[in-house]
């Protein structure tokens, strides 16, 4: 299906682009998203190397299947198919935590490497398994606790309470992410959508465990390493201590770090809590590490060479969707898509003006936020548009982009139902925001 919506938005691009006059515009889109490829996978090497390194310690120290094994209940019924003791079952809590958190730079990393673990269980080379289905659906749609980046250009707009956004945020992408596990489900049920017989060999019942990444190397058994030594448990206690009252003193600070000075003392906290919370895993992770007897450096190397390889092989993938998303937008098509449609979604309660931006959202995030600062500056930080606009870059996600990565890394071809899934999701995440901050704020058509 991605190939059909690939040549689709190229052809439309084309169409439009010759037929008002915007070739030379739809020409420099197309070469700015291939750049654009080149710079995005360039800038994920350092990120993709802290985090698969961390990871690597997080998984060879047995934490992981702590994590997994604390969310067995949950995680078993979303995702029956991986066994609950599989490492991909960590990797996916632990994206699923830092998208919760806002915190997309460690998110990415950490759901590159949930694929990677899920791809060990694909007895179907190049088509996408359920539970990754399921996981790309959880990403699109996935429960957002703090909107950090909506949350602060409010506030760099001089709006009253801009940590309003938390609650409408939270509700809307509620409703978001039901939507889309809702229609994968469904849509799993059609013929076109079913998967075909597995390749011969092997035995479903007893799927592949993580390749060792160096010859000689472990596998994933952390049976024997041993107990976490006293010094270790002491020095995590100090960390957690630390993490404690830095929480405590931004929640009580009348001048707190990221701008929330008017919201409520619990509102702050948490801020505070998502701020502090890759600090305290940078040091966390090899802590524990350590108190579990590991040769931390030598694992941590180990897995950022894991990350070094994955940022390079998902360019192709990432040039194919930008190129064609940056032909779409400079052809001028989503413009003319938004006049369209601005009166028949308006019948629904949905702002024309800020139609521009839910169309964008599932295709680039730097364009949508753009539209956003636009938006607030046109209409003031506290009016309902603002809001609204905020809780829609909070709830939906850039989905073609998720797609492209994410599949990209572990050579998938045939997504299935992911896609449709994910535009649900940003569709239901976009009404929901209006309606959210209509009933809460009031305002709205």
């Amino acid at each position: 299906m991605l190939n059909w919506i690939w040549l689709l938005l190229m052809v439309c691009a084309s169409v439009v682009a010759g037929l008002s006059m915007r070739l030379p515009a739809a020409l420099d889109g197309a070469l700015a998203g291939a750049r654009q490829s080149v710079d995005l996978a360039l800038g994920l090497v350092g990120i993709m190397c802290l985090w698969l390194g961390l990871m690597r310690l997080a998984e060879r120290s047995g934490l992981v299947v702590v994590l997994a094994r604390l969310l067995r209940p949950l995680l078993q019924r979303l995702f029956p198919d991986v066994p609950p003791d599989h490492p991909a079952m960590g990797s996916m809590v632990l994206n699923i935590g830092a998208n919760m958190l806002g915190v997309s730079n460690a998110a990415t990393p950490l759901g590159l490497r949930a694929m990677r673990d899920l791809e060990t269980l694909n007895r179907r080379p190049g088509t996408a398994t359920d539970a990754m289905c399921t996981f790309l659906a959880i990403n699109t749609g996935s429960v957002q606790l703090i909107p950090v980046t909506a949350i602060a250009l409010l506030a760099a707009n001089g709006a009253r309470n801009p940590a309003s956004l938390v609650g409408t945020t939270l509700l809307a992408t509620a409703c978001s992410s039901v939507a889309g596990l809702t229609v994968l489900k469904l849509l799993g049920r059609l013929p076109v959508f079913r998967l075909e017989p597995p390749l011969p060999g092997g035995d479903p019942a007893q799927p592949s465990q993580p390749t060792p990444t160096a010859p000689g190397e472990p596998s994933w058994d952390t049976h024997d390493v041993p107990p976490l030594r006293g010094w270790a448990v002491l020095a995590l206690l100090a960390l957690v201590a630390s993490f404690a009252w830095f929480t405590w003193q931004q929640a009580a600070a009348t001048d707190p770090a990221g701008g929330l000075s008017h919201a409520s003392p619990w509102v702050r906290a948490l801020q505070a809590a998502s701020l502090a919370s890759i600090p305290f895993l940078l040091a966390a992770l090899p802590l524990y590490a350590a108190g579990r007897g590991l040769r931390v450096h030598e694992e941590f190397v180990i897995g950022a060479r894991e990350g070094f390889d994955t940022a390079i092989r998902i360019i192709p993938y990432l040039a194919a969707m930008l190129v064609a998303i940056g032909f779409f937008r400079g052809s001028g098509a989503i413009d003319h898509v938004s006049r369209a449609l601005a009166t028949p979604l308006g019948w629904i309660g949905f702002p024309p003006e800020l139609l521009p931006m839910a169309l964008l959202r599932p295709l680039t995030s730097s364009g949508t936020l753009a539209l956003y600062g636009d938006l607030v500056k046109a209409h003031g930080a506290d009016s309902y548009l603002a809001m609204a606009a905020g809780t829609l870059f909070g709830s939906t996600e850039t989905t073609f982009y998720v797609l492209a990565v994410y599949f990209g890394s572990v050579g998938i071809r045939r997504t299935r139902h992911a896609l449709w899934a994910g535009l649900a999701a940003d569709a239901a995440g976009a009404l929901s925001a209006a309606w959210i901050c209509r009933a809460f704020l009031g305002g709205g058509p």
